[in-house]
Protein backbone atom coordinates (compact mmCIF):
# COMPACT_ATOMS: atom_id res chain seq x y z
CA UNK A 1 0.00 0.00 0.00
CA UNK A 2 1.11 3.35 -0.89
CA UNK A 3 1.91 6.81 1.79
CA UNK A 4 -1.38 7.98 0.28
CA UNK A 5 -3.61 4.84 0.52
CA UNK A 6 -2.35 4.80 3.85
CA UNK A 7 -2.82 8.01 5.25
CA UNK A 8 -6.67 8.23 3.35
CA UNK A 9 -7.28 5.02 5.79
CA UNK A 10 -5.95 6.75 8.70
CA UNK A 11 -8.36 9.76 7.78
CA UNK A 12 -10.90 7.61 7.84
CA UNK A 13 -10.78 5.32 10.84
CA UNK A 14 -10.44 9.08 12.64
CA UNK A 15 -13.55 9.97 11.39
CA UNK A 16 -15.39 7.05 12.12
CA UNK A 17 -14.04 7.15 15.66
CA UNK A 18 -15.12 11.02 16.13
CA UNK A 19 -18.81 9.66 14.53
CA UNK A 20 -18.84 6.87 17.30
CA UNK A 21 -17.76 9.30 19.68
CA UNK A 22 -20.47 11.92 19.04
CA UNK A 23 -23.15 9.50 18.54
CA UNK A 24 -22.39 7.94 22.10
CA UNK A 25 -22.29 12.45 23.60
CA UNK A 26 -25.43 12.47 21.87
CA UNK A 27 -27.44 9.66 23.70
CA UNK A 28 -25.85 10.69 26.72
CA UNK A 29 -27.15 14.21 26.70
CA UNK A 30 -30.95 12.67 25.57
CA UNK A 31 -30.40 10.43 28.60
CA UNK A 32 -30.19 13.46 31.05
CA UNK A 33 -32.38 15.73 29.73
CA UNK A 34 -35.17 13.23 30.00
CA UNK A 35 -34.02 12.98 33.49
CA UNK A 36 -34.10 16.23 33.76
CA UNK A 37 -37.49 16.83 32.12
CA UNK A 38 -39.41 13.72 34.54
CA UNK A 39 -37.50 15.59 37.43
CA UNK A 40 -39.25 18.98 36.97
CA UNK A 41 -42.54 17.18 36.01
CA UNK A 42 -42.75 15.00 39.29
CA UNK A 43 -41.99 18.34 40.83
CA UNK A 44 -44.84 20.31 39.43
CA UNK A 45 -46.99 17.65 39.92
CA UNK A 46 -46.41 17.65 43.69
CA UNK A 47 -46.39 21.33 44.05
CA UNK A 48 -49.46 22.70 42.38
CA UNK A 49 -49.50 26.28 42.11
CA UNK A 50 -45.98 26.03 43.41
CA UNK A 51 -43.39 29.11 42.75
CA UNK A 52 -45.07 31.73 40.97
CA UNK A 53 -43.25 34.63 39.44
CA UNK A 54 -42.59 35.79 43.07
CA UNK A 55 -41.06 32.31 44.22
CA UNK A 56 -43.38 32.03 47.49
CA UNK A 57 -44.49 28.63 48.12
CA UNK A 58 -48.41 28.08 49.48
CA UNK A 59 -48.93 25.23 51.97
CA UNK A 60 -52.07 24.00 51.47
CA UNK A 61 -55.07 24.57 54.23
CA UNK A 62 -55.75 21.43 56.17
CA UNK A 63 -60.08 20.00 55.63
CA UNK A 64 -61.74 17.86 57.98
CA UNK A 65 -61.82 14.36 56.94
CA UNK A 66 -64.88 13.36 55.21
CA UNK A 67 -67.63 13.08 57.21
CA UNK A 68 -66.08 15.01 60.19
CA UNK A 69 -68.60 17.36 61.75
CA UNK A 70 -67.25 19.77 64.64
CA UNK A 71 -68.14 18.44 68.25
CA UNK A 72 -71.66 20.38 69.49
CA UNK A 73 -71.50 22.90 71.83
CA UNK A 74 -71.95 21.85 75.34
CA UNK A 75 -75.95 23.15 76.22
CA UNK A 76 -76.65 23.24 80.32
CA UNK A 77 -79.64 22.01 80.86
CA UNK A 78 -82.14 22.28 83.81
CA UNK A 79 -83.06 19.39 85.52
CA UNK A 80 -86.12 18.66 86.54
CA UNK A 81 -85.72 15.93 88.15
CA UNK A 82 -83.73 16.74 90.86
CA UNK A 83 -86.42 16.48 93.57
CA UNK A 84 -89.43 15.18 94.19
CA UNK A 85 -92.84 16.62 92.98
CA UNK A 86 -94.84 14.08 95.27
CA UNK A 87 -92.58 14.10 98.42
CA UNK A 88 -94.28 16.23 101.19
CA UNK A 89 -90.64 16.72 102.27
CA UNK A 90 -89.60 18.19 99.03
CA UNK A 91 -89.67 21.67 98.67
CA UNK A 92 -90.75 21.22 94.61
CA UNK A 93 -93.87 19.35 95.70
CA UNK A 94 -96.88 20.42 93.95
CA UNK A 95 -100.13 20.35 96.26
CA UNK A 96 -103.30 21.94 93.94
CA UNK A 97 -106.92 20.64 93.85
CA UNK A 98 -105.71 17.32 92.36
CA UNK A 99 -102.74 16.77 94.44
CA UNK A 100 -103.39 16.28 98.16
CA UNK A 101 -100.90 16.48 100.87
CA UNK A 102 -99.86 12.71 101.22
CA UNK A 103 -100.02 11.97 104.28
CA UNK A 104 -102.76 14.92 104.15
CA UNK A 105 -102.13 15.33 108.29
CA UNK A 106 -98.24 16.07 107.06
CA UNK A 107 -96.31 18.30 109.40
CA UNK A 108 -92.59 18.79 108.42
CA UNK A 109 -90.23 18.22 110.75
CA UNK A 110 -88.40 21.12 110.63
CA UNK A 111 -90.11 23.82 111.48
CA UNK A 112 -88.75 27.05 113.00
CA UNK A 113 -90.05 30.04 114.06
CA UNK A 114 -89.25 33.07 111.72
CA UNK A 115 -87.35 35.95 113.28
CA UNK A 116 -89.90 38.94 110.78
CA UNK A 117 -92.04 40.67 111.24
CA UNK A 118 -95.90 39.53 112.09
CA UNK A 119 -99.23 39.21 112.28
CA UNK A 120 -99.34 36.33 113.43
CA UNK A 121 -96.35 34.45 114.82
CA UNK A 122 -95.01 33.16 111.43
CA UNK A 123 -93.42 29.41 111.65
CA UNK A 124 -91.43 27.90 108.07
CA UNK A 125 -89.41 24.93 107.42
CA UNK A 126 -85.42 26.24 107.60
CA UNK A 127 -84.81 26.37 104.81
CA UNK A 128 -87.91 29.29 103.54
CA UNK A 129 -87.25 30.85 106.51
CA UNK A 130 -83.11 31.30 106.10
CA UNK A 131 -84.59 32.73 102.88
CA UNK A 132 -87.96 34.84 103.61
CA UNK A 133 -85.26 36.82 106.22
CA UNK A 134 -82.61 37.33 103.50
CA UNK A 135 -85.73 38.64 101.23
CA UNK A 136 -87.45 41.28 103.91
CA UNK A 137 -83.89 42.46 104.66
CA UNK A 138 -83.02 42.89 101.17
CA UNK A 139 -86.75 45.01 100.42
CA UNK A 140 -85.17 47.01 103.39
CA UNK A 141 -81.71 47.70 102.47
CA UNK A 142 -82.60 47.82 98.22
CA UNK A 143 -85.73 50.06 98.29
CA UNK A 144 -86.33 51.15 102.11
CA UNK A 145 -89.93 48.89 102.03
CA UNK A 146 -90.54 46.88 105.15
CA UNK A 147 -92.66 43.56 105.02
CA UNK A 148 -94.64 41.20 107.39
CA UNK A 149 -95.97 38.18 107.75
CA UNK A 150 -99.59 37.55 107.47
CA UNK A 151 -99.76 33.73 107.79
CA UNK A 152 -96.88 30.83 106.88
CA UNK A 153 -97.37 27.26 108.00
CA UNK A 154 -100.57 25.78 108.59
CA UNK A 155 -101.47 22.74 110.14
CA UNK A 156 -103.97 20.26 108.52
CA UNK A 157 -106.20 20.68 111.79
CA UNK A 158 -105.53 24.80 111.63
CA UNK A 159 -107.25 24.42 108.02
CA UNK A 160 -110.52 23.07 108.97
CA UNK A 161 -110.94 25.98 110.78
CA UNK A 162 -110.03 28.43 108.30
CA UNK A 163 -111.72 26.60 105.30
CA UNK A 164 -114.90 28.57 104.45
CA UNK A 165 -116.24 26.02 101.71
CA UNK A 166 -115.37 28.98 98.87
CA UNK A 167 -112.67 26.90 96.98
CA UNK A 168 -111.40 30.03 95.03
CA UNK A 169 -110.16 31.47 97.68
CA UNK A 170 -109.07 28.89 100.62
CA UNK A 171 -108.29 25.35 100.48
CA UNK A 172 -109.77 22.22 101.73
CA UNK A 173 -107.90 20.67 104.75
CA UNK A 174 -105.26 18.21 103.60
CA UNK A 175 -104.76 20.08 100.37
CA UNK A 176 -103.37 23.61 101.42
CA UNK A 177 -99.92 24.52 100.34
CA UNK A 178 -99.80 26.21 103.54
CA UNK A 179 -99.44 22.78 105.14
CA UNK A 180 -95.58 21.84 103.57
CA UNK A 181 -94.18 25.03 105.62
CA UNK A 182 -93.05 26.72 102.45
CA UNK A 183 -95.70 29.42 101.69
CA UNK A 184 -95.68 32.75 103.20
CA UNK A 185 -98.82 35.65 102.78
CA UNK A 186 -96.86 38.56 102.66
CA UNK A 187 -97.91 42.31 103.15
CA UNK A 188 -96.54 45.83 104.06
CA UNK A 189 -95.52 46.01 107.52
CA UNK A 190 -98.27 49.36 107.23
CA UNK A 191 -100.96 46.45 106.96
CA UNK A 192 -101.83 48.28 103.75
CA UNK A 193 -103.68 46.17 101.38
CA UNK A 194 -102.71 43.20 103.38
CA UNK A 195 -104.65 40.00 101.84
CA UNK A 196 -105.92 42.17 98.90
CA UNK A 197 -105.70 42.14 95.67
CA UNK A 198 -104.63 45.73 95.81
CA UNK A 199 -101.65 44.42 97.24
CA UNK A 200 -100.05 43.90 94.25
CA UNK A 201 -100.00 47.45 93.26
CA UNK A 202 -98.27 48.88 96.44
CA UNK A 203 -94.38 49.65 96.45
CA UNK A 204 -94.29 46.38 98.61
CA UNK A 205 -95.99 44.20 96.40
CA UNK A 206 -94.26 45.49 92.99
CA UNK A 207 -90.96 44.59 94.82
CA UNK A 208 -92.26 41.60 95.78
CA UNK A 209 -92.98 40.43 92.61
CA UNK A 210 -89.37 41.39 90.45
CA UNK A 211 -87.73 40.29 93.27
CA UNK A 212 -88.82 37.22 95.17
CA UNK A 213 -87.19 34.62 92.67
CA UNK A 214 -83.66 36.04 93.72
CA UNK A 215 -84.51 34.63 96.99
CA UNK A 216 -86.15 31.04 95.45
CA UNK A 217 -89.40 32.55 95.96
CA UNK A 218 -92.35 32.33 93.25
CA UNK A 219 -95.60 33.89 92.98
CA UNK A 220 -97.85 30.55 93.24
CA UNK A 221 -101.25 32.07 92.42
CA UNK A 222 -100.33 35.09 89.36
CA UNK A 223 -103.14 37.04 87.71
CA UNK A 224 -104.99 35.23 84.39
CA UNK A 225 -104.14 31.35 86.23
CA UNK A 226 -106.92 30.50 87.90
CA UNK A 227 -107.86 27.62 84.89
CA UNK A 228 -104.30 26.34 85.94
CA UNK A 229 -103.96 26.71 89.44
CA UNK A 230 -107.82 26.60 90.48
CA UNK A 231 -107.50 30.05 93.14
CA UNK A 232 -107.73 33.24 92.02
CA UNK A 233 -105.17 36.27 91.89
CA UNK A 234 -103.28 36.38 95.04
CA UNK A 235 -100.45 38.52 95.16
CA UNK A 236 -99.40 38.10 98.57
CA UNK A 237 -98.71 34.52 98.43
CA UNK A 238 -94.95 33.25 97.88
CA UNK A 239 -93.91 30.16 97.85
CA UNK A 240 -90.70 28.98 97.99
CA UNK A 241 -89.16 26.34 95.59
CA UNK A 242 -85.33 27.54 96.00
CA UNK A 243 -83.68 29.53 93.51
CA UNK A 244 -82.27 27.27 90.64
CA UNK A 245 -86.26 26.24 89.86
CA UNK A 246 -87.21 30.16 90.73
CA UNK A 247 -84.72 31.41 88.83
CA UNK A 248 -85.41 28.87 86.13
CA UNK A 249 -89.46 30.10 85.67
CA UNK A 250 -88.50 33.90 86.18
CA UNK A 251 -85.86 33.28 82.56
CA UNK A 252 -88.37 30.98 80.67
CA UNK A 253 -91.33 33.30 81.59
CA UNK A 254 -93.66 30.15 83.19
CA UNK A 255 -95.50 31.12 86.10
CA UNK A 256 -97.15 28.32 87.13
CA UNK A 257 -95.61 24.80 88.72
CA UNK A 258 -98.29 22.96 87.05
CA UNK A 259 -97.20 24.20 83.54
CA UNK A 260 -93.14 24.17 84.08
CA UNK A 261 -93.82 20.62 85.08
CA UNK A 262 -96.40 19.65 83.07
CA UNK A 263 -98.56 18.26 85.04
CA UNK A 264 -102.70 18.83 84.33
CA UNK A 265 -104.10 22.22 85.20
CA UNK A 266 -106.19 21.95 88.92
CA UNK A 267 -108.94 24.20 88.18
CA UNK A 268 -111.52 22.01 90.39
CA UNK A 269 -111.48 19.25 93.35
CA UNK A 270 -111.93 15.60 91.69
Amino acid sequence: MSSSERSEASDEAVQRRRLTIAGALSLVLVAVAVVVIGAVSAGSAAEPGGAGASGSTETPTPRPAPGEAPPPASVDTFDRTAHSLDDPNSIWVVVNKLRPMDPQDFEPDDLVDVDVPHTWEPMLRQEASDAIVAMFQAASDEADLWLASNSAYRSYSSQEEIYDGDDLLTARPGFSEHQTGLVMDIGADSGDCSLDTCFADTDEGIWLRDNAWRFGFILRYPDGKTDVTGYEFEPWHYRYVGVPLSTEMHETGITTLEEFFGLPAAPEYE
